[in-house]
């Protein structure tokens, strides 16, 4: 049901990330949101234990990663399109997220405003 854009504020206990984990019955995470974790794990102290909280979690039977495929390209350039084209342009890794998002028929839990400005996503805070 929903792709997640807020590991970081599940770990930190923020309330509203904890009660989305909890309560849905899918959570896909995307490649994209992986390399960004695995990126501040290693500019962070605390790589070995980051990584083994994320391994956790990421082993529960409700949550799976979701890769990029073609369809998502094509996803990802009609994002790219329709922002460029209301001169509202966002992070590279987001247009990536938010099209898998599209691809799969999940909505994005982020705290992230401007996923709101693509249209047709559905956006969770």
């Amino acid at each position: 049901m929903t792709l997640l854009g807020l590991y970081v504020a599940f770990k930190r206990q923020h309330v509203g990330a904890v009660e989305l984990v909890r309560y849905v019955d899918f959570i896909g995470i995307s490649t994209v949101v992986l390399g960004e974790l695995f990126a501040g794990f290693r500019c962070g102290s605390r790589e070995a234990q980051n990584r083994l909280e994320l391994e956790r979690f990421l082993s529960s039977s409700r949550v799976e990663l979701i890769d990029i495929d073609e369809q998502t390209a094509e996803f990802y350039a009609e994002i790219y399109r329709g922002l460029r084209v209301k001169g509202q342009p966002i992070p590279t890794n987001d247009l990536w997220i938010a099209a898998s998002s599209l691809r799969h028929g999940l909505a994005v839990a982020t705290y992230d405003e401007h996923f709101k400005a693509i249209d047709g996503l559905l956006v969770v805070t």
